[in-house]
């Protein structure tokens, strides 16, 4: 077993571990790491635990120190000179032709190198614009193509149940989201419904998916023939939330309703 305190980088960044050592770290310190980019100034979001080996990547790197505000003038200047890099590095993407589109432009905390991340539908040559960047700011460039769910992320925004984009305010991964969540959970399937900012499926079809699973396994399928109090008939409809079935009865030539526990009381469900 190792003690680790987990690290964020960003706000709704992936956590890394890394080990206290000595130090008296708990959830809510800054501090300064060094990482595979560099040194690196992050927030402590758990406290010291213990995990095991094959939950974690060695060898495990330790906290350098604790950030001081000094370390806070440092993150906040370097944010307001990749403010400048941005606007530096659109002339010069128009300049070159290139269809790309430029999100974010990052300095590690270090200044050894700035990273430029854009999306483009296919592989972009940049190298001219790296030389002239290069030549522009003197260290390190970095050009990282991300995909639309990372500029989301990036971005921000107020998705379609109105509240603010879950991948920007606390996912750290991305989960694979198919579109079978989205028709065991009842929704319609047009992709302006389903589909979030970034134009692909919405990451909220995955938080209640295990529930729905449960909760259908409990039920028959539709077009299936069960036997209810009332004499046997076909499933033709179900509300998975409120665990009812529509039943359309053979000898009544009607539709009703039971809820699973109406017919589980009965003993009378087969399916």
């Amino acid at each position: 077993m190792y003690e680790v305190v987990g690290v964020r980088f960003k706000k709704a960044g992936k956590i890394y571990y890394f080990d206290p050592g000595e130090l008296q770290i708990q959830k809510g310190d800054h501090v300064i790491v060094e990482t595979v980019r560099g040194i690196e100034y992050g927030k402590v979001v758990t406290n010291p635990k213990q995990v095991d080996e094959h939950d974690i990547v060695l060898p495990l790197k330790k906290v350098i120190r604790l950030a001081d505000e000094k370390d806070l003038l440092n993150v906040e200047e370097n944010k307001k000179e990749a403010k400048k890099a941005y606007t530096i590095c659109m002339e010069k993407i128009e300049e070159h032709g290139l269809e790309m589109k430029l999100v974010e432009v990052e300095y590690t905390f270090d200044r050894n190198k700035i990273i430029f991340y854009f999306t483009a539908d296919g592989r972009i040559d940049f190298r001219e614009l790296v030389k002239d960047l290069a030549a522009i700011f003197r260290t390190r460039i970095e050009l990282r193509q991300i995909g639309v769910r990372d500029e989301a992320k990036m971005l921000g925004g107020i998705g379609p149940c109105g509240r603010i984009l879950c991948c920007s305010t606390f996912l750290g991964d991305f989960d694979p989201v198919s579109i079978k969540m989205a028709k065991d959970q009842n929704l319609s399937l047009n992709p302006a419904k389903i589909s979030g900012l970034c134009g692909r499926l919405m990451c909220c079809l995955k938080f209640e998916n295990d529930d729905y699973e449960t909760a259908k396994a409990e039920l028959p399928d539709l077009g299936e023939s069960i036997m209810t109090p009332q004499g046997s008939g076909k499933v033709v409809g179900i509300n998975i939330l409120d665990g009812v079935v529509q039943v359309e009865l053979f000898e009544l030539e009607r539709v009703v309703e039971y809820t699973i526990g109406e017919l589980l009381e009965q003993g009378t469900m087969s399916f």
